[in-house]
């Protein structure tokens, strides 16, 4: 016989509605310290964004990065990425932009060359990434936050009423800008493989903020003369375990990455590492409350969320 894993026991009863305005202030603060960092402070930005240098070379043997990046790191050029691709024996190396004009890239490459030697076959391309592509990628990167927001948006008002709508999206702005606080804080790279993880931290938020959206809206059916502060903590505590267990075990893997896999994607596992704890403390402490105070009850008077079903009222669990 299989027994479900719980890490929260069955009959939870905390009064997560109850803490709704010190939440709020918490979050409040949180976005507000996260622009505040961003117009003072900026992001670190990586060569995708600010320009630099990028060598693919090929190695004769399966490359070994750490030997490679040992090599390059006390050349004085800056920050110094490699990354495998494609072939055991592929690398890409990205160099920092170096001050000057295309003859101080020039002699940087040259640099890079002569530390490298034997231990490269062929140098199979060098280009030189001008600021102006970055300033294009940071705003493509923009624009494809800000539509997968809106289309989540879309998505969570087709499926349940325009109330989740709005919390989900506030919830998701909310991990947005404090993800994009921290890097700021930190000082960690801010590159494409961090928006990657930015759109990936959303789509794990609105999967979690769905399940509990899911649980609300079948108890708004079920209990219809339950308050609404009661009802919103009987779905979140009903989804609590549920939600504890993805995050933790999401987590496990994470750490992991962050520690052990290597410099290449450190900063993308810092990123979900931070992701999935703040989206898990939105879905339950701002998404849900938002979608009370914007009177969700009343919208169902009629027994009209999500359709047309009514439910025989229950006595609550």
């Amino acid at each position: 016989m299989a027994f479900p894993i719980r890490l929260i026991p069955p009959d939870t009863k905390i009064d997560f509605i109850g803490a709704r305005k010190i939440a709020f202030v918490f979050s409040g603060l949180l976005v507000l310290a996260s622009v505040v960092l961003f117009l003072v402070q900026g992001l670190n930005y990586g060569i995708d964004f600010k320009g630099g240098i990028l060598m693919e070379i090929r190695t004769p043997q399966a490359a070994n990065i750490d030997g490679l990046r040992g090599k390059l790191g006390g050349l004085g050029l800056g920050e110094v990425a490699l990354q495998e691709f494609g072939q055991p024996n592929d690398v890409l190396i990205r160099i920092e932009r170096q001050p000057g004009g295309e003859q101080e890239q020039m002699v940087a490459v040259n640099k890079v060359k002569q530390a490298l030697g034997s231990d490269v076959a062929s140098y199979r391309r060098t280009e030189f990434v001008g600021p102006k592509v970055g300033g294009e990628l940071i705003e493509a990167g923009i624009i494809a936050v800000v539509l997968s927001l809106l289309a989540i948006m879309v998505y969570v008002w087709f499926r349940f009423e325009w109330q989740f709508s709005v919390g989900a999206i506030v919830a998701l702005t909310h991990d947005v800008i404090s993800t994009i606080g921290v890097f700021s804080l930190t000082e960690h790279e801010f590159n494409l493989a961090t928006v990657a993880a930015i759109l990936t931290i959303a789509g794990y938020s609105i999967n979690d903020t769905v399940v509990v959206f899911d649980r609300i809206r079948e108890n708004l059916r079920k209990y219809k003369a339950m308050s609404a502060p009661d009802l919103m903590n009987l779905s979140l505590n009903q989804t609590l375990s549920r939600t504890l267990l993805t995050s933790l075990t999401t987590l496990l893997a994470l750490v992991a990455i962050f520690f052990f896999g290597g410099a290449v994607i450190k900063d993308f596992a810092f990123a979900l590492i931070w992701g999935v704890v703040v989206g898990t403390y939105s879905s339950i402490f701002v998404a849900s409350p938002l979608v009370m105070m914007l009177n969700i009850r009343e919208r169902i008077s009629g027994g009209t969320v999500g359709g047309n079903e009514t439910g025989q009222e229950s006595p609550a669990e």
